[in-house]
């Protein structure tokens, strides 16, 4: 039998379970189980014989292997990667081989007790190579050199000695699409553990005990691949048949096994291998990177009965449970003070006022339906009506409806949503998530979101925005079948989540996270200074906005001004067109907010996917194409005449943008329509007239536009889904519609020397501006002006300040001559990193 290893400690302090470790990470044992220690020491020793396996560049961080595979890590203090290497000496390099107790890393106590989070410093056991946690020191003082963990022999070194009879073997080909990753290794282990037999997987002269997921993960099969399974033991054949049975029944990621030929991509809506990860590809809804464990919620729809008690019966419990639902939506509101959460319960409670929904579930009830049938139905009705009129963002409040439907089915049928107990730390999985559920759950426990369906524009997607939670909806049905408390990686900025990533995987996450914290609170302290790059050029940053709380946002973000105020976000859900009173006020109160900052305010962006019931629009084939932006305006005059005046007078110092411009005609239009505006209000001089480049028509003929106009503004959103022909809001089209591509980037450097022809400065306030890995390169192309979300403004000013003008433009140069969105990215990140 082989021997237990045993780990000594690696310093003098006081031992502790990891339970007590300040950080989830290593708390919920996200990269193994372990124990700590609060050092009194200043210097880490190896707990066994070993060979280093890797130094962190920091010096904070040592990995080791010892004996049959065992691998550790050490991290000296919490947060210390921040510290660069501060307060560390490192005593031994990577492939060196250590004996117990000897030097591997100092410290310096009073630099780390000053700068740290904490001194406390796990060991942590990240691969056990089928060994378990026999005994632990905790609770006590420990010296270097005293026992601290002691692991058990290996699991098939003890099953050994039970395993007799005759060898059985069964061949296999594996067809799971991506392989015996770790799930179905998990569950082949799981299901190996119900016999008594000794049971081996065996591929590529290499064998793995079945009952071990890592070591069958350490086999590395992948579609395709043939394998031996061999079992001894009493039960050796029903072993055989159950574990043969599992494997080739693919587990749920079964896919039909070929002759070897070239491979083929796998759809990102399901789990793929990358880089030793399993992950996900949905879209952002809400940006940032989260590390947790799987929580989740999928719920089962509520069953009603068709036949009701009679109508006065039934009359009676819906107005009672539409009026109970009606309450506690009020009391949300008024509760909150997060202008987004208000707005969608207002939007909510309107859609339980509304008298045709409440009349048709009315009518049903008289004809002998139960209250929750015709609850139910009357919902059904809407939802249908609005996922038939193929616009993306009105189909999105679907959601709102079946928000609704089940909060009332609730109350009739006496029951509570109640959502799970979160952890710290979790990362929610569900099918789709309503906005009800989502509010009532414990933002302070919430590190992310993933939805197997959803957009990016739904209310839950604003929510999770304003929450500060990142977000990735339209991920697919992978999303169903990860297990609850696995560990997860959730990268919203790139739409992806990693399952199960190894321990070098949620490491360098958790060290992403604190640096991005770092960076984070030193931008904001510095985000009122006007923004400047390293030789003094000066570079604008401002703000998106859609409403006054946006303005309030910016201002406190440290905005210099916006530079897009989307006009039609303060009047899309209405029926009735705003007057000119009322809209001179709102855009009036919005520059009141930002200060008298400079304010370009955009003419009213509808149709496509934004869709305003006072200007109707037909039936479009492709609306993308079709009749919006300045193409509605110059159709209705007067809604234009009526914008017009009302930003002369509430905003009198706003320049003017006119939206989806194709032709030097449209631009020519609305400089006629905004004299006249002038002249009939008696206003002397001259307002300024921008042109927003989003279709590739206006990035050609951007010198001829320029001539004209007073500014250009590349609104990068359409610019890219028209320039690559894709729509931006298509989840499977996703992972490939980025702004990066150098297609959209040669567009913005024609738009820019278009601008440079006549002395005019160049925008850029879609997505793109946000992008810190874009910023370098967009002002390379000639860029001056950067309109952003307020969330981005710290760190982009930040990063600006670092940059010179000559090496942005060398990067830019070098952008233009890339294959792909990928290359674009991999260049940036290069020279953002200092690898260049």
């Amino acid at each position: 039998m082989a021997a237990e290893l045993v780990l000594l400690s690696p310093l003098d302090g006081w031992a502790a379970p990891l339970a007590e470790v300040p950080d989830p990470v290593f708390a919920q044992e996200m990269l193994g189980d372990g124990v700590a220690v609060d050092p009194t020491g200043s210097v880490l020793h190896a707990p066994c014989d070993g060979v280093v396996m890797s130094v962190h560049a920091a010096r904070h961080a040592v990995s080791l292997r010892a004996e049959g595979g065992v691998e550790l890590l050490m991290h000296v203090g919490l947060d210390t990667v921040t510290l660069g290497g501060a307060g560390f000496d490192v005593h031994v390099a990577e492939g060196q081989a250590v004996r117990a107790g000897e030097r591997l890393i100092s410290f310096d106590l009073a630099v780390l007790a000053d700068r740290a989070k904490s001194l406390i410093t796990p060991m942590i056991v990240t691969d056990a190579a089928g060994r378990t946690i026999a005994a632990r020191t905790t609770g006590a003082a420990v010296k270097v050199g005293d026992r601290l963990l002691t692991l058990s022999a290996p699991l098939g070194a003890v099953e050994a000695s039970v395993a007799v009879g005759p060898e059985l073997t069964r061949a296999i080909v594996v067809p799971l699409a991506n392989g015996l990753h770790a799930r179905p290794a998990a569950r082949v282990a799981e299901l190996a553990k119900r016999f008594q037999a000794e049971v081996s997987l065996m591929a590529l002269n290499r064998r793995a005990n079945a009952r071990s997921p890592v070591g069958i993960m350490s086999l590395g099969l992948r579609h395709g691949d043939a394998a031996t399974l061999v079992a001894t033991g009493p039960d050796a054949a029903a072993a055989l048949e159950a574990l043969a049975e599992l494997i080739e029944g693919g587990m749920g990621e079964g896919a039909p096994v070929r002759k070897p030929v070239a491979a083929a991509p796998v759809a990102e809506s399901t789990p793929a291998k990358r880089a030793g990860l399993a992950r996900l590809k949905g879209v952002m809804a809400s940006p940032g990177l989260a590390v947790g464990k799987a929580v989740r919620l999928f719920v089962e729809e509520l069953a009603v009965v068709e036949a009701g008690q009679g109508a006065a019966h039934e009359r009676a419990a819906l107005d009672a449970a539409v009026a109970a639902v009606a309450g506690r939506i009020a009391r949300q509101a008024e509760s909150g003070e997060d202008q987004a959460r208000r707005a969608i319960l207002g939007a909510h409670a309107a859609f339980l006022d509304d008298p045709e929904l409440t009349g048709h579930a009315a009518r049903l009830i008289g004809e002998g339906k139960s209250a929750g049938f015709a609850w139910r139905s009357a919902i059904g009705a809407y939802v249908e009506a609005l996922r038939g009129l193929g616009d993306r963002r009105i189909a999105e409040r679907v959601d709102d409806l079946l928000d609704l439907e089940r909060r009332v089915l609730l109350v009739l049928a006496g029951e509570e949503d109640r959502g799970p107990d979160l952890p710290p730390g979790a990362i929610l999985l569900a099918e789709e998530l309503l906005p009800s559920q989502l509010m009532g759950l414990d933002a302070g426990r919430l590190a992310g979101i993933c939805t197997a369906k959803g957009g990016p524009t739904s209310h839950v997607a604003i929510l999770a925005a304003s929450m500060g939670v990142p977000a990735v909806v339209a991920a697919g049905a992978g999303v169903a079948v990860i297990n609850e408390g696995t560990s997860m990686i959730l990268d919203a900025d790139a739409g992806l989540l990693h399952v199960a990533p190894d321990a070098k995987a949620l490491a360098t996450a958790q060290t992403t996270l604190a640096l991005r914290a770092e960076r984070r609170a030193a931008a904001r302290l510095a985000s009122r200074e006007d923004c400047r790059m390293a030789d003094g050029t000066r570079i604008k940053v401002y703000a998106n906005l859609g409403s006054v709380a946006d303005a309030e946002a910016a201002e406190a973000a440290g905005a210099e001004g916006c530079g897009l105020l989307r006009t039609e976000f303060l009047f899309l859900e209405r029926e009735r067109a705003p007057d000119e009173d009322e809209q001179a006020e709102r855009y009036g109160a919005i520059a009141a907010a930002m200060g008298g900052r400079p304010l370009i305010i955009r003419l009213l962006d509808v149709g496509g996917d934004k869709t305003a019931s006072y200007l109707p629009i037909g039936p479009e084939e492709n609306p993308a194409l079709g009749v919006r932006g300045v193409r509605v305006l110059m159709r209705r005059p007067q809604v234009l005449k009526t914008q017009l005046r009302a930003i002369l007078r509430g905003a009198p110092h706003a320049k003017i943008m006119v939206p989806m411009v194709a032709s030097l005609s449209e631009l020519r239009a609305v400089r006629a329509a905004l004299d006249e505006a002038r002249r009939e209000m008696g206003r002397v001089g001259r307002s300024d007239l921008g042109v927003m480049i989003e279709t590739p028509a206006a990035a050609a003929i951007a010198d001829m536009l320029a001539a004209e106009a007073d500014f250009l503004s590349v609104g990068t959103n359409d610019l890219t889904q028209y320039a690559l022909a894709m729509d931006r809001g298509n989840p499977d089209l996703a992972g490939e519609i980025d702004a990066l591509h150098p297609a959209v980037l040669r567009m913005i450097a024609q738009a820019s020397e278009g601008g440079r022809k006549h002395a005019l400065w160049t925008g850029v306030c879609g997505g793109l501006a946000g992008d810190l890995a874009a910023a370098p390169i967009l002002i390379g192309l000639g860029v001056s002006e950067l309109s952003m979300p307020s969330a981005a403004i710290p760190e982009a000013k930040a990063l600006i300040r670092t940059l010179s003008p000559q090496a942005c433009a060398d990067l830019a140069r070098k952008a233009l001559d890339q294959p792909s969105a990928e290359a674009v990215r991999a260049l940036s990140n290069t020279f953002l990193t200092g690898e260049a």
